[in-house]
């Protein structure tokens, strides 16, 4: 049982019952979070954390919502939402970029380019916020976040810990993070132009927008590239393309991307994935692994899909 009222004796942060989180996910689908907490900064998390942790108190850590998908029943228990009070970045001595876990990519970009920093360019149009971009160590066009991290702060087994970039065990689209609570990242990137990195950035974020469904509710990347190729080209090669379950479809544009077209429902989308991941293995031989973290799942219902339990968000009971 959760004991709510201890929670509160110290907790300083918004308490929200019932919340619905289908409006804090970029899907625009999922259920009701029976309690969610925002913590206000570092002391408030770790205090909260450190209390969950100790308490033995699963509970699930939702970012900005960009890389997930939320089960239509919503998801029972404690959901901690990091967006508000880690919304910031700025620079220190030493020409070193420190930013909030809650900070959006888009912000976090155009913050370090004005300050006169390049090497992130490549991560203009990735939807989303730095934390959930750290653990996956999100990137594109060559790049990944974890090039110029020096460190990151992290709340791990309930305590505060400063891990050095290296220590991470950064590698594609994953990191030794998942069960960690990201709060703060730290940088050191080139120095550049402001005016040629804006120009970079914009030619990017064109090519991005012109390829991808954005106009339409998604979580990004469905599945992560399989090595030596593309999840989108299997997934079009097996005439996948356009393929729609209740309001969810895989997107005429981007065959990764699936995109929520009528009020889809999380079941939608989950048929829609299955399809894909059986039809790639079938015809290709190549198992499909999700990019996207699923919340509020049974275990049984992610194995009936052919997705790995492991698929799931940090501290989110197993």
């Amino acid at each position: 049982m959760i004991a709510l009222d201890a929670i509160r004796e110290s907790f300083r942060g918004k308490v929200s019952l019932n919340e619905e989180l289908s409006k804090h996910v970029t899907f625009r689908i999922g259920g009701p979070a029976d309690i969610f907490l925002e913590p206000v900064d570092k002391e408030d998390a770790v205090g909260l954390f450190g209390y969950l942790h100790e308490s033995k108190t699963p509970y699930t850590l939702l970012g900005n919502g960009s890389n997930v998908l939320i089960a239509d029943r919503g998801v029972r228990g404690i959901t901690v939402s990091l967006a508000s009070g880690f919304n910031y970045v700025r620079e220190e001595k030493g020409n070193a970029i420190v930013a909030g876990a809650g900070i959006r990519l888009a912000t976090f970009v155009n913050f370090v380019i004005t300050a006169g920093y390049g090497g992130v360019e490549m991560l203009a149009g990735i939807p989303g916020t730095l934390g959930g971009a750290v653990i996956m160590n999100a990137g594109a066009y060559g790049g990944e976040i974890s090039d110029h991290m020096r460190s990151v702060e992290v709340i791990r087994r309930g305590e505060l810990q400063r891990i050095a970039a290296e220590d991470a065990g950064f590698v594609y689209r994953d990191s030794d993070l998942t069960d960690d609570i990201v709060l703060e990242a730290r940088f050191s990137f080139p120095e550049g132009e402001a005016e040629p990195l804006k120009k970079r950035r914009k030619e990017l974020l064109l090519k991005r927008n012109g390829a991808q469904p954005v106009q339409w509710p998604n979580a990004g990347s469905i599945f992560k590239n399989p090595e030596g190729d593309y999840a989108a080209r299997l997934i079009e090669e097996c005439g996948l393309k356009g393929t729609r379950v209740g309001g969810a479809e895989i997107s005429e544009l981007h065959s990764n991307f699936i995109i929520n077209v009528e009020d889809a429902a999380a079941d939608d989308v989950m048929t829609l994935v299955a399809r894909a991941r059986r039809e790639v293995l079938d015809r290709f031989g190549v198992e499909l692994r999700m990019e996207v973290k699923t919340i509020g799942f049974e275990p049984e219902e992610l194995e009936a899909w052919g997705v790995a339990v492991e698929n799931r968000v940090a501290g989110e009971k197993k």
